[in-house]
């Protein structure tokens, strides 16, 4: 199993992509691990050539699965991918979500990515490229980018699972690694 995990910022990537990598025993590939340097060097945008080489030597092998948005990053994950997951939730839960994340992260001050030095700062809250900001600015841009992605005949043998609750991942995981375990 290859698979790409995609929603807006603050949807549950990261922990749906974690809790699939753990059921169905796959690497989990953080695409913000790979893109965020330190001191927020945004290699995706600074370096896109090495960024792009970081992710295609994380995904050489035959068991990932990938969280992250990276428009460059896609270009080299949904070619292998077997699996595609779009977490569409509705835009209330997603900020939640990313307020939640953003505020406890910044309450404990830990390193988001060993050895970046990055780590949430409540200063940085009214910026236009955190988290909380870019949910709520790209949130129906994403939604229709994702919505023309699923129908893209390039991705027909692509197994696609569009989620529209949280309530919906865990049963999704439990399926997909059972459908794993008896391949």
């Amino acid at each position: 199993m290859r698979a790409v995990v995609i929603g807006s910022a603050g949807s549950g990537k990261s922990t749906f992509a974690r809790g699939l990598a753990g059921a169905c025993d796959l690497e989990h590939i953080e695409l913000d691990r790979l893109n965020w340097g330190p001191d927020w060097v945004n290699r995706s945008a600074d370096d896109p050539s090495l960024f792009e080489r970081l992710v295609e030597a994380a995904i050489t092998g035959d068991r990932w699965v990938t969280d992250g948005n990276y428009r460059a990053a896609m270009v080299k994950t949904l070619p292998r991918a077997t699996h595609l997951v779009w977490l569409d939730y509705p835009r209330p839960v997603v900020m939640r979500r990313v307020i939640r994340r953003s505020f406890l992260r910044a309450l404990d001050g830990r390193e988001l990515w060993p050895g970046t030095g990055n780590r949430e700062d409540f200063r940085r809250w009214l910026d236009k490229e955190h988290p909380i900001r870019w949910a709520w600015d790209t949130f129906e841009r994403r939604r229709g980018q994702y919505a023309t992605l699923f129908e893209d005949p390039r991705l027909t043998a692509v197994e696609k699972h569009r989620l529209r609750a949280p309530r919906e991942a865990e049963p999704l995981i439990a399926r997909l690694a059972a459908a794993a375990y008896l391949a």
